[in-house]
């Protein structure tokens, strides 16, 4: 799924560039604990996340996400928004909860991290 689509699914934004709208995701993963998010996640996928710090970041580049995605509202600051673009991880934010972004991005064809199809 195109981060396009997920913007549109989850009434979201895009917070580092609409360059980034092509990038595909192959799953998503919606977690607050970040390691959940190394043991489960998948490489190439979406995290969804209402946890705001660095932390954030720095588990996605191990655990190989593409884009994050902040729930409830939440913006990244400067410094987080500087680094995933170092790092080439797009960030998006919406301002529904959790639950409700999950379900819109699976009933719109997304899969999660447990299903993914390579």
């Amino acid at each position: 799924m195109t981060l396009k689509k997920v913007v549109e699914l989850i009434d979201g934004r895009m917070l580092t560039g609409d360059d980034s709208l092509r990038t595909t995701v192959s799953a998503g993963c919606g977690c607050d604990l970040m390691s959940d998010v190394l043991s489960f996640a998948k490489s190439g996928s979406l995290l969804l996340t209402g946890l705001n710090n660095l932390q954030v970041i720095r588990t996605a580049e191990m655990a190989e996400i593409k884009a994050i995605c902040f729930v409830r509202g939440k913006t990244p600051t400067l410094e987080m928004t500087e680094m995933a673009r170092e790092k080439g991880i797009a960030l998006l934010e919406t301002k529904l909860p959790l639950f409700e972004s999950c379900g819109r991005l699976y009933q719109g064809g997304l899969v999660g991290c447990s299903i993914q199809i390579d």
